[in-house]
């Protein structure tokens, strides 16, 4: 009797988490402006992500996830998670940022449309959260679910999505019907939303993150609807997620999950489980391509050691510490495994 799990190809399953895709470095250089705005420099931001700026500024550019979580950790762990700090990362966003998926949104016909939209292209928005929609005879309401962010970033993104939001739908739908804002934040964090959000309606203590629009919002006409227009740019948007899901294989979304947090790397039951198969499976499919969970998790951690050594201005014991090592002979002997020289060459060739 064939393996169920056989039945089965990496894309037809829901890989999880939701963020997982490769995106664009708009949001990546939107998150270090906000870091060296905030007296930072470029290096602390992007520690551990193995990227530079000229890596972010190439035209091309794009990065895995957790490589841009990566650098929001840095500027949490930096800046003291200072409520606000995310609602400044959003408010950064414009529809341009967004690319061809920003001018679909812009030329739909209906508010509906509009949310449709948002929500099946949501990887095109380098959102963290997993947006699901649900419409009933009062409106819309677009949840922004947060629970496969890790904790310790959660809130920053939320807040970075919210605000992304909370500007951008409005802008678009104009006054064509009412719209608030609920969000589960109160305090602190819901004061730095009221203020990045001016003229939003926003209510705080609520039960969930949620974008609320009226039935009158969701039926009218969009002043720059453009049907012609609005129809090509969905083609656009949908033919760039498929090319981006084609180069997604299983090795992508194992990497995404060890840069999501360096300092505790997931073991392979974990990031199994978070893909939604067994660690039997997730071996033979990274045997299909070439490689192995150990080898995928010394390459993440030799490039980003070799990176902290050479340009982040770290000693040998805390890049151990950045990578989960207890002290500083442990990681030497992996990184001579991993690279054939010692932590100090690496320093000293920087």
């Amino acid at each position: 009797m064939p393996d169920p799990d056989d039945l089965l190809s990496f894309s037809d399953m829901e890989t999880a988490p939701a963020w997982d895709f490769r995106r664009t470095a708009a949001a990546a250089r939107l998150l270090v402006a906000v870091g060296t705005d905030r007296g930072l420099d470029a290096a602390t931001c992007l520690a551990g992500t193995g990227l530079t700026v000229a890596d972010l500024d190439a035209a091309d550019a794009e990065v895995e996830a957790g490589q841009e979580l990566a650098i929001g950790r840095n500027l949490v762990a930096a800046l003291d998670d200072a409520p606000g700090l995310g609602v400044d990362a959003g408010s950064r966003y414009t529809l341009g940022t967004f690319g061809m998926a920003g001018f679909a949104l812009l030329t739909a016909a209906t508010g509906r449309d509009v949310l449709r939209l948002g929500v099946r292209y949501a990887p095109l928005s380098f959102a963290f959260i997993r947006p699901e929609i649900r419409e009933d005879a009062a409106g819309a309401r677009v949840r922004l679910l947060d629970e496969e962010i890790p904790v310790d970033v959660r809130a920053f993104f939320v807040e970075r999505e919210i605000t992304k939001v909370g500007r951008l739908v409005p802008t678009i739908l104009g006054q064509m019907g009412p719209v608030h804002v609920a969000t589960s934040f109160d305090g602190g964090r819901a004061a730095a939303l009221r203020a990045g959000l001016p003229g939003v309606d926003l209510r705080s203590g609520a039960a969930s993150h949620e974008l609320v629009v009226d039935r009158v919002a969701l039926d009218a006409a969009l002043p720059q609807a453009d049907p012609f227009t609005a129809k090509a740019l969905e083609e656009q948007c949908a033919a760039l997620l498929d090319r981006r899901r084609a180069r997604q294989g299983v090795a992508a979304s194992v990497r995404a999950q060890f840069l999501a947090d360096l300092a505790a790397p997931p073991s392979m039951e974990k990031v199994a489980a978070a893909l939604h198969i067994d660690a039997r499976t997730l071996r033979r499919h990274l045997v299909a391509e070439g490689t192995s969970f150990r080898a995928l998790a010394d390459e993440v951690r030799a490039t980003l050691a070799t990176e902290l050594l050479r340009t982040g201005g770290l000693t040998v014991q805390e890049v151990a510490a950045r990578l989960g090592y207890h002290d500083a002979a442990g990681f030497s002997r992996a990184y001579r495994r991993w690279t054939g020289e010692t932590p100090g060459s690496a320093r000293s060739a920087a």
